[in-house]
């Protein structure tokens, strides 16, 4: 008899947990560096910058790893 795939559900509700915290980074991200760009006479604006990048950075591969949890919760099987 052939099993019958089941998708699951935890690592499914794991990968959308991470594409929320993926789109919050991706308005985050960008907001920050906009105000750091925008005042450069401030003196953090290369902290600012730096951690601006890096949440930007952060949103990246929070997609891709969400993405990659999502796809092996629905065709990986245990």
């Amino acid at each position: 008899m052939m099993e019958t795939k089941k998708t699951d559900k935890v690592l499914l509700f794991k990968g959308i947990k991470l594409l929320i915290f993926s789109a919050l980074s991706l308005f985050m991200g960008p907001t920050l560096m906009t105000m750091a760009l925008s005042d450069k006479e401030n003196s953090l604006y290369i902290p600012l910058l730096i951690v601006a990048c890096l949440i930007c950075a952060m949103a990246v591969f929070l997609i891709f790893k969400g993405i990659k949890v999502i796809m092996s919760s629905i065709f990986d099987k245990k």
